[in-house]
């Protein structure tokens, strides 16, 4: 019974989310974190994922067919036949089929993805999907080429593995680590329409690495960034060692909403928001976009 209300629920909120109760759409959240299914879902664009629901990122993929709609959408309307888009930090490939399925075949995706769960998840995705203009990178992104430790501190956000040690530490490993423009080919680089980088603290390591070749990319790259001050904080970092180098390359500062209550994604795919100028200070986790347009949103 339960399995069917589940299902029941799930096509509800995909075929017809206005009109699905929050508390409904938080009820079944709860289930899918505490009861997980293991399956191929289906995504908005076309693509298909390997998920088991335990996992967030995993289990609104499974639930709503999209991650980050608001992120998501806005990708969509940049990325063209024959782009070029990077994804550092691809997690399980979310991004990276999303983009691949944008630029198409003569079109190319670079994605770098160090925790090795996570790329084996990653090239899984590529398999099913038969992605052949996607190139994974199983590197870590650093100021300097090494080695570098990472800590998993919470089993339902895979995604939050970091190389910032955590309170309680689940797993650790170790992962092979260059700067990001080492981590690139001269051809990625000069062509790449798009950069997203969330990389868990490492954001600063990943910005400044690219600060010498920001002139050289094309006129109309844009990057996405994912900044956590509170995680910067306990590097000795801030947001603005991250905004610096990009603005000094002539790129302003945007921010798009993003919201992980998974009550808050049905409007977010009905009407998802711009990019939207900031100037004031970055005081919590946010989603920066970084353009040399200047305006008051993308």
């Amino acid at each position: 019974m339960k399995s069917f209300t589940r299902a029941t629920l799930r096509t509800a909120i995909q075929r017809a989310p206005a009109f699905v109760p929050k508390r409904a759409i938080r009820w079944l959240d709860n289930d899918l974190l505490h009861n997980p299914v293991t399956t191929a879902a289906p995504a908005w664009f076309g693509g298909r994922f390997p998920v088991t629901t335990s996992d967030i990122i995993q289990r609104y993929l499974y639930t709503f067919g999209t991650w980050e709609p608001h992120l998501s959408a806005w990708i969509t309307r940049r990325l063209t036949t024959g782009d070029t888009f990077v994804d550092v930090g691809a997690n399980i490939g979310y991004y990276t089929m999303l983009a691949s399925h944008l630029v198409g075949p003569t079109g190319h995706v670079a994605a770098v993805e160090p925790v090795p769960c996570f790329h084996h998840h990653l090239q899984a995705t590529l398999l099913l999907n038969g992605a052949r203009n996607v190139r994974t990178i199983e590197k870590a992104v650093a100021i300097e080429s090494g080695r570098v430790e990472m800590f998993l501190a919470d089993p339902g956000n895979l995604g939050g593995t970091s190389t910032i040690r955590p309170r309680v530490v689940r797993e650790a490993f170790h992962a092979d680590a260059a700067p990001l423009p080492d981590l690139l080919t001269p051809v990625e680089i000069r062509d790449a329409r798009l950069i997203k980088i969330d990389v868990e603290g490492a954001e600063v390591a990943a910005a400044q690495s690219l600060a010498p070749v920001l002139g050289t990319l094309r006129p109309d790259a844009e990057l996405i960034i994912e900044v956590t001050p509170r995680a910067l904080a306990k590097q000795g970092a801030d947001v603005d060692d991250v905004i610096a180098p990009l603005r000094a390359a002539g790129f302003h500062t945007y921010r798009i909403t993003n919201d992980y209550d998974p009550t808050t994604y049905p409007a977010a795919i009905r009407t998802p928001a711009l990019p939207q100028r900031w100037e004031q200070p970055v005081t919590g986790m946010s989603d920066l976009v970084f353009s040399r347009i200047d305006a008051d949103h993308l």
